[in-house]
């Protein structure tokens, strides 16, 4: 089996702002070779607890997510995003009320079904505020 052909960062750009939570909320990205960052710019819509300042679970959550599919797609090679099955998300800590990062990695790619761990941070990869553990259908194009 053949490496799949990344996708140019403009092209992976246009398949993430298709997906409606990521251009509401502004959500870009990064692509360094194999290597893909979602970035999540901060907004005041995307406080949950106003009195700490902090992120709202489920922005943080569907941020995870989308790292998740995204990161599969990209390693498919596809232009369309797998399907959840299931989601786990261990919530560490308070987001703060800045920018935050995403990252997945495929930790298991089958026929059907691919296993992704995701993580999300503030300031430092080292210091997540969320982790995600999942499997997604791998739907055929």
């Amino acid at each position: 089996m053949s490496a799949p052909v990344l996708p140019d960062e403009a092209a992976l750009r246009a398949r993430l702002h298709a997906v409606p939570f990521a251009r509401f909320f502004g959500v870009d990205l990064e692509l360094r070779g194999d290597e893909l960052t979602l970035v999540l710019p901060y907004r005041d819509a995307l406080v949950g607890n106003p009195l700490l300042p902090a992120l709202h679970g489920g922005v943080l959550g569907a941020l995870l997510e989308l790292s998740a599919v995204t990161t599969v797609a990209l390693a498919l090679g596809q232009p369309h995003l797998p399907k959840t099955i299931d989601i786990n998300i261990d919530y560490l800590r308070s987001g703060r009320p800045t920018a935050t990062f995403a990252r997945a990695k495929v930790t298991r790619l089958g026929r059907r079904i691919a296993s992704v761990a995701a993580e999300a941070w503030q300031f430092e990869r080292a210091d997540p505020i969320a982790a995600l553990h999942g499997h997604f259908l791998l739907t055929p194009e």
